[in-house]
């Protein structure tokens, strides 16, 4: 028969077994399959250091991307491309800053500072960006009188077409990386939900602008909509 202090630490072993088996379980590998796309958001000289519109660390992110970028077959990029005089630009409107609000069309527009002009060296992807294999990039903003913080569709609702493209090669994951987290990110990870995507954002291969709070009201939305939150150390 086994003594109290035995059985004590037989329970006490069993405990601790099943503990490292459901933290070894926890912390299982999230597998890159075929039916996964890495989607790599603005990663644009406006975005970064000296930049127009610079997001603090962006910058760092590029060497994350560029490794997690190995993992994948299927990858696409997003480019901010502004007509000069767009209408999220302050500039754009007399007598308001950047970062005020206005009322356009399709609802609420934050102004920004004039960024990512088509043709210029600002709206350049990252010259430190190495993804040869990327096989398509997106152009976004391009229309004059609507922004377009999403891949998948302008604020006004014109879609991009990604999310058909998607379907049509039967990509159904989504891993999202790039810049800035509250508000391009963000609004391309709830449509990739939306649209019906499994749906991941790279938390450390991303940067956010927190703009009022912005940052944790675009993860709390992310969250509530099933995105999964997760670091590049997960991926395999």
């Amino acid at each position: 028969m086994l003594k109290r202090r035995d059985l004590l630490l037989t329970i006490s072993a069993l405990g601790l077994t099943g503990l490292a088996r459901d933290r070894a379980h926890a912390w299982q590998a999230i597998k890159v399959d075929d039916a996964s796309v890495l989607l790599v958001i603005d990663v644009q000289n406006c975005f970064l250091p000296g930049g127009t519109l610079p997001v603090s660390h962006g910058d760092e992110i590029v060497p994350v991307i560029n490794s997690l970028s190995k993992l994948f077959t299927n990858i696409i990029l997003t480019q901010d491309w502004h007509p000069s005089g767009h209408a999220s630009f302050a500039s754009s409107h007399p007598g308001k800053h950047a970062f005020e609000t206005i009322e356009l069309g399709y609802g609420t527009q934050i102004l920004w500072p004039d960024h990512c002009v088509q043709g210029t060296d600002d709206a350049a992807l990252s010259g430190a960006l190495s993804i040869p294999r990327a096989e398509l990039i997106i152009r976004k903003g391009f229309n004059k009188s609507a922004d377009s913080y999403s891949a998948f569709a302008d604020a006004d609702g014109v879609t991009t077409g990604l999310a058909d493209l998607l379907r049509a090669r039967k990509l159904s994951r989504v891993f999202i990386v790039g810049l800035a987290t509250d508000f391009c990110v963000a609004s391309s990870a709830l449509d990739a939900r939306k649209a019906g995507f499994d749906t991941y954002v790279i938390e450390d291969a991303c940067r956010g602008i927190d703009t009022a709070g912005s940052l944790g009201q675009a993860w709390a939305k992310m969250t509530k909509a099933g995105v999964k939150r997760i670091q590049s150390s997960e991926l395999a």
